[in-house]
């Protein structure tokens, strides 16, 4: 069903359903890479749907879906494993609010969606960042500057890559399909 013309319930039940199979996806990519976990921590199949579930739905489910896909994904399957997932939902979760809000106001141009994409990136990795130190802090550790360069940049090379060429190809062909519906 193409997005144009659609009735606002219409919009977010669309929206609710779109949102579902992004946390559907959440829970199922990672058993792509699964078998070998560096792979799998390299290029972070969990954090794609919440980036295009900000990008397709917009910030609030984009944030939800965020939030709740490491916490369900331990739940079910333990893995991430706490407190790791518990960082992750807020990483996430700025991915998809900021990944949203930033589509929603920017241009609708080519350019949007990497600006979008980039921003939500570096914002959920601040986050994760700021939380684990926190975390770290109340645990009355240390959670050094280097450690995070580690882990939000370094580690994360393969993941950065990977997200900022599949992501745009899909959400282009989401438009173009007529199916976005943070527009």
């Amino acid at each position: 069903m193409k997005t144009e013309n659609i009735t606002p319930a219409r919009k977010s039940l669309l929206k609710l359903i779109y949102s579902a199979i992004f946390l559907a996806l959440a829970m199922v990519l990672p058993f792509l890479t699964g078998q070998i976990p560096e792979i799998g921590a390299a290029l972070s199949p969990l954090h794609i749907p919440a980036l295009l579930c900000g990008l397709v739905c917009g910030w609030p489910w984009g944030l939800a879906v965020g939030f709740v896909a490491p916490l369900l994904r331990c739940a079910a399957f333990g893995m991430p494993m706490m407190p790791g997932a518990g960082f992750m939902a807020f990483e996430m979760a700025t991915y998809g609010a900021v990944a949203g809000l930033l589509y929603k106001l920017l241009p609708k141009k080519v350019w949007a969606i990497y600006a979008s994409l980039i921003s939500a990136m570096v914002a959920g990795r601040v986050v994760w960042g700021i939380v684990r130190f926190i975390f770290a802090g109340l645990q009355h550790t240390t959670f050094p500057f280097s450690a995070f360069l580690a882990g939000a940049v370094l580690d994360a090379v393969p993941g950065i890559v990977l997200h900022i060429v599949l992501i745009p190809i899909i959400v282009l062909a989401l438009k173009k399909a007529k199916l976005m519906l943070n527009e």
